[in-house]
């Protein structure tokens, strides 16, 4: 007879986005005053440096674009995560919309078992070159957000399919 935790997909809890959770996977991009410096005759608020992009290779160059994501429905399977080997990517929502974040650690070249945070609407992510993530997670209706990534030659994208899903919840108000 399998046991309860070969028959049930294991659930993902989900947690705050703070930088200190984070600092593992990238940056969190959010206003910090620690990196406020005012610009522009005073006019301006410019919170600096708060992520560095990564584009490796022959012909690589750093692009900004705009996603536009579909909100997923709960609960919801995770049944793959991908990664970038040559460049990072950062994710900032320009609807103002929380969204969902999975990233892993790496477990000898696959990812290890995935950690869920919830971003505010006014929080970002870079996620550092060769970091295991989930896909753009929007919640609740389509979302835009301004994606900084690298272009060029190679084969930029890595996936792994899990052969057992993991579970996310309806994530709370």
């Amino acid at each position: 007879m399998p046991k309860v935790s070969e028959r049930l997909p294991p659930h993902l809890d989900i947690r705050p986005l703070t930088r200190s959770a984070f600092a593992p996977f990238g940056e969190v991009i959010e206003a910090d005053p620690a990196s406020m410096r005012l610009i522009n005759g005073g006019t301006t608020e410019r919170f600096h440096a708060l992520a560095a992009t990564e584009a490796t290779g022959e012909g690589a160059r750093v692009i900004i674009n705009l996603f536009r994501g579909q909100p997923r429905n709960f609960p919801y399977e995770v049944t793959m995560m991908e990664r970038h080997p040559f460049g990072s990517q950062s994710f900032s929502p320009v609807s103002g919309r929380p969204f969902l974040v999975v990233v892993s650690e790496d477990d000898n070249g696959r990812p290890g078992r995935p950690q869920v945070f919830l971003a505010r609407g006014d929080q970002g992510v870079n996620y550092r070159r060769n970091v295991w993530h989930h896909p753009l997670m929007a919640l609740g209706q389509a979302s835009d957000f301004l994606v900084v990534d690298r272009d060029g030659p190679g084969n930029n994208l890595e996936e792994y399919f899990f052969e057992t899903p993991y579970i996310i919840k309806e994530p709370g108000p």
